[in-house]
């Protein structure tokens, strides 16, 4: 996190918080400005939000209504030339706009502001519906997923210690194309947030035909969807978590392959699986989790736990700050 800050603090980038009055949030939005992390904007009442406030010191941070906002009707407009087909009439556009959600990403679509970062109290589908209804997802890129960084102690794993996990927590059961998608994305953000050169393990049950089941097949047909895609990115499948991991057991399992036991990209075949091994991972091992970090959109929008701390949104905001970085 410390290299992500410093990244975000060296290329400013304007980052909304549309949970303006939240506790919490205030309070990161203070400690964003004043670090330097990126020019934060709290959505809401100006009212709420400074009562909210109290003694924080927002002096930094910048407060916009969409109620009173001189872009409420242009958005508005905008919204209900781009819905009208889903049955959304002006009012219902009007009435959509002044939701600080949809006004952030009304902002965010006419380049007024970089990102957008929520979940403090909103849901995750609360959060990423507005952002799939106006942003949408980046060019080659068909499905929205997440990723952990995730930092283990033990250096020998990864990119000295540092992991890709994908997808922990969006897609319950992605097809074999998205798999594909989502690998795609976790290696750009293992080269623009980790700073690591992938290498893309597609994670079985099986290594190389070991077992057969329709499970294995989905894996196996992922990866030649990969290498039909991404030609270009180092990966392999299907492989085991040990194979991937560990170069005795993936040179003797997956002989000559390049990413056998170097893996840092780890593909999960499914929700289930994904969300249950970076758990186990941070719990057992003791290693930083550090997202979700929501991939494959246009434009960086990310996504809060509700049990979020205040650094947290710190992180979150940051890397968001340098995921627009990587767009420009």
């Amino acid at each position: 996190m410390d290299v992500i800050k410093k990244k975000a603090m060296g290329e400013r980038k304007k980052i909304l918080l549309p949970e303006g009055d939240e506790p919490r949030t205030v309070q990161a939005a203070s400690l964003i400005a004043k670090q330097g992390i990126a020019d934060v904007v709290l959505l809401g009442s100006e009212e709420k939000i400074r009562k909210v406030a109290g003694e924080t010191d927002l002096a930094g941070a910048r407060i916009i209504d969409p109620e009173k906002s001189e872009h409420l009707q242009e958005f508005a407009n905008q919204f209900y030339e781009m819905r009208k087909d889903k049955g959304v009439t002006q009012e219902a556009a009007l009435a959509t706009c002044k939701d600080t959600l949809y006004f952030a990403v009304m902002m965010i679509k006419n380049n007024l502001a970089d990102g957008m970062v929520s979940g403090a109290i909103h849901s995750t589908g609360d959060t990423l519906r507005p952002a799939l209804q106006v942003i949408k997802t980046a060019p080659g890129i068909s499905i929205v997923s997440s990723s952990f960084i995730m930092e283990v102690p033990d250096e020998k794993y990864g990119e000295k210690g540092v992991l890709i996990f994908a997808d922990c927590a969006i897609n319950i059961n992605p097809t074999a194309d998205e798999l594909a998608a989502i690998a795609v994305a976790s290696a750009s953000t293992a080269k623009s947030l980790a700073g690591i050169e992938p290498k893309i393990a597609m994670l079985s049950f099986s290594t190389k035909g070991s077992a057969k089941h329709e499970l294995v097949d989905k894996i196996v047909q992922a990866t030649a969807k990969l290498k039909e895609i991404a030609p270009g990115l180092m990966c392999d499948g299907e492989l085991q978590a040990d194979a991937a991991l560990v170069e005795s057991v993936g040179q003797l399992k997956s002989p000559g392959s390049p990413v056998a036991g170097h893996a840092n990209v780890l593909i999960f075949p499914d929700l289930q699986a994904g969300n249950i091994g970076y758990k186990l991972v941070q719990r057992l091992a003791g290693a930083e989790a550090i997202g979700p970090i929501c991939q494959g959109l246009a434009r960086p929008v990310n996504d809060l736990s509700r049990g979020c701390s205040v650094e947290d949104i710190v992180s979150v905001v940051a890397i968001t700050a340098v995921q627009a970085q990587n767009m420009k």
